[in-house]
């Protein structure tokens, strides 16, 4: 009988039997995929080119539905298992080798609802799709300054962004999120419905279980934003850096400053200021 070879959480491996995986997939509205499937090279690539991990199992979900039955059947099984949302992650943590793989990427649902000011917002967009769709409204949260960053990992980090000085970080526009926890039960945390875990969520990561949705507090904002950034030789660093550290006390809560040592676009090391 046909195995698949998988990586349970406790770093062992073991046997899948072919029926077992097809009996999951057929409890599945999303693609399954394997090592050797169409797509399966596609669906495994994140933003960092240099992992190259090849997990056994990737499911690409469509609903929450698609995402109970993907933590049920890790759970069963004991298997290693990673959450994608944008795969932006530098290190990488949203594939993983032999293991399983929710991936959210396909869950782009958003409804703005403009007399609260808000937005849900599945947990497979990124911020520029987020973006697209609150700025039709003339409305914004702070998001990520990378329009291709997911908006789950940033949010559920904390989230440094463009208006931050104003509103807060990512986190601290989340009104509420809904998420499927380890023993497959979906619930909401806000501030009124499981305080303790909407706490947690807002900058402690993906460490309580599978965030699938977000409500955001909106703000108005737009269409035209200023913003850019300035470099400096490196030779004028300590200058730039004293001259941030006054002026950002002083600056209008409006304007977000940054300061960072780079790569200048011509190529060469030097000190920046990025003002939005």
């Amino acid at each position: 009988m046909a195995t698949l070879q998988v990586m349970t959480n406790t770093g062992v491996g073991k046997s899948l039997e072919e029926a077992t995986v097809q009996a999951f997939q057929t409890n599945l509205r999303g693609p399954l995929l394997q090592p050797g499937d169409v797509g399966y090279d596609d669906a495994r690539v994140v933003w960092n080119g240099m992992i190259d991990r090849k997990p056994a199992l990737i499911v690409r979900c469509v609903g929450v539905a698609d995402v109970i039955q993907a933590i049920n059947f890790a759970r069963d099984h004991q298997l290693l298992v990673s959450v994608r949302g944008g795969g932006h992650n530098i290190t990488g943590y949203a594939v993983n080798d032999g293991g399983i793989v929710i991936d959210l990427s396909r869950m782009k649902g958003i409804r703005v609802d403009t007399a609260k000011r808000t937005a849900r917002a599945e947990a497979g967009l990124t911020w520029g799709e987020y973006y697209h769709e609150v700025q039709a409204f003339g409305l914004a949260s702070t998001g990520g300054v990378v329009s291709t960053t997911g908006i789950s990992g940033l949010s559920l980090g904390g989230g440094l962004g463009w208006l931050m000085g104003k509103h807060g970080l990512s986190c601290d526009c989340l009104l509420s999120a809904d998420m499927v926890t380890a023993d497959g039960r979906l619930v909401t945390a806000s501030a009124s419905e499981n305080p303790d875990l909407f706490w947690g969520l807002r900058g402690g990561g993906g460490n309580f279980g599978v965030v699938t949705s977000f409500e955001f507090q909106l703000y108005p904002v737009g269409p035209t934003v200023l913003g850019g950034m300035v470099v400096y030789p490196m030779s004028q660093a300590k200058e730039e850096l004293r001259f941030y550290r006054e002026y950002a006390r002083t600056c209008p809560d409006e304007l977000t400053a940054w300061a960072s040592l780079m790569i200048s676009p011509e190529g060469e090391p030097g000190a920046a200021i990025l003002i939005n």
